[in-house]
């Protein structure tokens, strides 16, 4: 595909994410797409592309035999293959988001790169605009829960900052809000104590890709007292659509928002 100077955007492309995947479709250049991580799900057409390897798992050999003209990958979680990939000679494109303004700078960027700025610039806008609508919905209200994001349990690691984010926009109260900064997952690491002295109104997780054990959950030590296991209030939300930074948070936002407007209704 030429744009209006002639350049000749990339053909070929492998992703090495979920998201990337989903963003290439999204702007329009999913025909282009030869090359997907096992853990794609959007869209379902993503699926029958040609696997090239887990999240932190490739074979380059396997990347580079599909020809990319561009190599989409996702955080320093994916150094090692970047680092080889460009080491042979392969184009890369890496997006290290980690709020949910950067998920959508990230957006536009690949969207840019892949000769498609302006179904870019419409994806971001329609994003803005539902946030900006749950926003003002849940402003109104007059108590705003508070709420834990566990993201991992052994040890107990609190959301990364876009999970933050969009606790904060569907009308919630993240406890743990001064780690909304720290990228790495260590650095997010609790004290289960500590979540018991912040007394969360909503427990929401996602491991990972691991089934939440609610029962195992609820089960730990002093945790009987937390607000949340004594009325009921945990959810699992599917890391598809709140741990994959790309379009599909917009899924895990409406969940959420959801989740906070039942509290809402309970509470009176």
């Amino acid at each position: 595909m030429y744009g209006k100077a002639g350049v000749d955007f990339p053909r070929r492309v492998v992703c090495l994410t979920a998201e990337t995947a989903e963003i290439a479709y999204a702007v329009g250049a999913g025909d282009r797409v030869v090359g997907v991580p096992g853990t794609v799900k959007r869209p379902p057409e993503a699926r029958e592309k040609a696997r090239v390897g887990g999240f932190t798992t490739f074979r380059v050999d396997k990347i580079l035999a599909l020809e990319p003209d561009l190599v989409l990958a996702f955080s320093d979680l994916q150094a090692d293959v970047v680092r080889d990939l460009v080491a042979s000679g392969a184009a890369v494109l890496a997006t290290n988001q980690r709020s949910f303004a950067e998920v959508l700078r990230a957006i536009l960027l690949i969207g840019g790169a892949l000769g498609h700025e302006r179904a870019a610039r419409d994806v971001v806008q329609d994003m803005r605009d539902e946030v900006k609508q749950i926003r003002e919905y849940s402003s109104v209200w007059p108590h705003h829960p508070r709420v834990y994001f566990e993201e991992w349990f052994d040890p107990l690691i609190s959301g990364i900052g876009w999970v933050s984010d969009l606790v904060e926009i569907a009308g919630g109260r993240d406890v743990f809000l001064e780690l909304r900064g720290k990228g790495a997952a260590r650095d997010r690491v609790v004290d289960p104590a500590e979540v018991v002295r912040r007394d969360p109104e909503i427990i929401l997780a996602s491991w990972c890709g691991k089934p939440v054990d609610r029962d195992a959950l609820a089960g730990r030590s002093g945790w009987e007292n937390v607000t949340a296991i004594r009325t009921g209030e945990v959810h699992e939300v599917d890391g598809g659509d709140i741990l994959v930074p790309g379009p599909s948070l917009m899924v895990g936002l409406r969940q959420i928002h959801e989740v906070v407007q039942a509290f809402q209704l309970r509470s009176g």
